[in-house]
C-alpha cells in the first residue's frame, strides 16, 4: 500500500495534517491504534469540557436564588454526568471519521512503528502486521501522563487523568498531585459536584506558567470554593493497602499525611516516543521530545513530527498549526503550494485553562517581560467593575495587560474569569497584527460586554479609564 503522506496518529494534530495534505492533492492515510481524535477527542479537551460544563450548570442551580428563581431538590447523577462526557466525545470522535471520509484519507487502525525511510509497520488489534509505505511520514504520537516514582498509577486509588473521567463512582474526598491546567480543572469538577479536594503543588504557586497575580487570584476563589492547597510541598510516598490513600507530603512547615478515597496525578505529561522506531530510522531526540525545525521537519529527510511528541506547547491548537504547516511544507516541495508556510510564534500562543473562574493568558508575564528588558506600561480592569459581569453574577478576577513603554507594543495579556477563554483571541488577532495600545484603545468595544475589559485595562495603562 503506498501513499504520498502518512500520518502517525489522529489527534489534534494528525487528522488536520492529514486533511491540509489531501486539500493540497496527495494521497494520505492516517494510522490510529485506538480511536480518532486522539487523546484530545476521546479522553482530553472535549471530555473534560462536558464535565465541567456540568458542573457549572449544578453551581448554577444550586445559586439560582442569587437570579430570583426558586428551585427546590436540585441534584446531580454523577453516572449521568460521566455519560453525557463520554457522549460527547463520541459524537466528535464520529465528526472526525465523516472528515477523513470526506476528504478521501484512508484509516488504518493499529500500532504504527517507523521501519525506515518510508514505511511504517502496521500491528493490527489482532496481531497481524501490514507495511504501509508512503514518501512523506509526519509523526503525530502526541504524549500520555507522567507517573511519578513516588506515586505510582494503578488505575483505581491512584489515577490519571484518563481514569478521572470515567470513576466508577464519586469519590467523597480527593488528592489532586499538580496545578497546571489538568489538575485545576479536575479539581473544580469534582469539589463542585461534592466531593473534598485538596491541591498538592510542588511549586510556590498554583497555575504556575501563569502571571503571578493569576496564580494568587484562583488560589484565593479555590479556597473560597472550599478547595484546600498546599504549595511548595511534595508528596514523597503513597500507601495504598486500607481503604483509600495516604499520602505522605513535605510541606514548608513540616510533613503531613493526607487521606483520601482517590489521588489524581496531574504531574504533567510524557511524550510518547518509545517503541514507535526512532532508533531504526535515525531521527534525533532531544529531552524526551522529537527535535525539529520551523517547518517541523526532523533530522531525517522526509520525516516530520508535531505536537505533543516535539518541544512546542502542548496544547492541541499548537499541534492542529503544527500539522497544517508540516502539509504545506510538503506541498511547497512538491510544488503543489506555491510558498513556504507561516510559522509559529510561540510566544504568541494563548493558553486556557477552563476551570471556573477561567484563565487564559498570551505572550509575556509582567516578570518575564522585565526580564526581557522591556519597560512596562501595566493596566489592569476588575470585572466588579462590567456591567456584563454584574448582570451574568460572575464579578470575579480581572484582565491584565501588559505595553512596552517605548513604543506601545501589546506583549501580553492575562485574564481570570467568567468566559475569559473566549476573550483571548482579541489579543492574539492583535499582536499577530503588531497593534500597539492606540488601534485597542480606539477600536470600538461593544458594550455591555465582558470583552470590554481588554480596553479598560489598555486604558489604565495609559491613564485614560474611564470605569474604574
Amino acid at each position: 500500500m503506498a501513499y504520498d503522506v502518512i500520518v502517525l496518529g489522529s489527534g489534534p494534530g494528525g487528522y488536520p495534517a492529514a486533511i491540509r495534505a489531501s486539500q493540497l492533492g496527495f494521497k494520505v492515510a492516517i494510522i490510529e491504534k485506538e480511536s480518532l481524535g486522539g487523546i484530545c477527542l476521546n479522553w482530553g479537551c472535549i471530555p473534560t469540557k462536558a464535565l465541567l460544563k456540568s458542573a457549572q450548570v449544578y453551581e448554577s442551580m444550586k445559586h439560582s436564588k442569587d437570579y430570583g428563581i426558586e428551585a427546590s431538590g436540585v441534584q446531580q447523577n454523577f453516572d449521568a454526568v460521566i455519560k453525557r462526557s463520554r457522549g460527547v466525545a463520541d459524537k466528535m470522535s464520529r465528526g472526525v471519521q465523516f472528515l477523513m471520509k470526506k476528504n478521501k484519507i484512508d484509516v488504518i487502525m493499529g500500532y504504527g512503528k517507523l521501519k525506515a525511510k518510508g514505511q511504517v509497520e502496521v500491528t493490527g488489534v489482532d496481531g497481524k502486521t501490514q507495511v504501509v509505505e508512503g514518501k512523506y511520514i509526519i509523526v503525530a504520537t502526541g504524549a500520555r501522563s507522567r507517573q511519578l516514582p513516588s506515586m505510582p498509577i494503578d488505575g483505581k486509588k491512584v489515577i490519571g487523568y484518563r481514569e478521572a473521567m470515567v470513576l466508577p463512582q464519586q469519590p467523597k474526598t480527593m488528592i489532586v498531585v499538580g496545578s497546571g491546567a489538568i489538575g485545576v480543572e479536575f479539581a473544580y469538577f469534582y469539589n463542585s459536584m461534592g466531593t473534598k479536594v485538596t491541591i498538592v503543588e510542588f511549586l510556590p504557586r498554583v497555575v504556575p506558567v501563569e502571571d503571578e497575580e493569576i496564580s494568587k487570584e484562583l488560589e484565593k476563589q479555590y479556597k473560597k470554593q472550599g478547595i484546600e492547597i498546599y504549595t511548595s510541598s511534595e508528596v514523597t510516598g503513597v500507601d495504598t493497602s486500607g481503604a483509600g490513600v495516604k499520602a505522605k507530603v513535605k510541606t514548608p512547615s513540616g510533613e503531613v499525611t493526607l487521606e483520601a478515597d482517590i489521588l489524581l496525578s496531574a504531574a504533567g505529561i510524557v511524550a510518547n516516543i518509545e517503541n514507535i522506531g526512532l532508533e531504526q530510522t535515525g531521527i534525533k531526540t532531544e529531552k524526551g521530545k522529537i527535535t525539529v525545525d520551523k517547518y517541523q521537519q526532523t533530522s531525517v529527510p522526509g520525516f516530520y513530527a508535531i505536537g505533543d511528541c516535539t518541544p512546542g506547547q502542548a496544547l492541541a491548537h499548537v499541534a492542529t498549526k503544527e500539522g497544517i504547516i508540516a502539509a504545506e511544507h510538503i506541498g511547497y516541495n512538491e510544488k503543489k503550494y506555491g510558498h513556504l508556510p507561516d510559522t509559529i510564534d510561540y510566544n504568541n500562543i494563548p493558553g486556557c485553562t477552563y476551570c471556573t473562574p477561567e484563565v487564559a493568558s498570551i505572550g509575556y508575564t509582567e516578570k518575564a517581560a522585565k526580564e526581557a528588558g522591556y519597560e512596562l506600561k501595566i493596566g489592569k480592569f476588575p470585572f466588579m467593575a462590567s456591567g456584563k459581569a454584574s448582570a451574568a453574577g460572575a464579578t470575579e478576577g480581572f484582565i491584565k495587560i501588559i505595553y512596552d513603554a517605548k513604543y506601545g507594543e501589546l506583549l501580553g495579556a492575562h485574564m481570570i474569569g467568567y468566559n475569559v477563554t473566549e476573550l483571548i483571541a482579541e489579543v492574539s488577532v492583535a499582536r499577530k497584527l503588531e497593534t500597539t495600545y492606540h488601534e485597542v484603545l480606539n477600536a470600538s468595544h461593544p458594550h455591555p460586554t465582558m470583552s470590554e475589559g481588554v480596553k479598560e485595562a489598555t486604558a489604565a495603562a495609559y491613564g485614560e479609564a474611564i470605569d474604574i
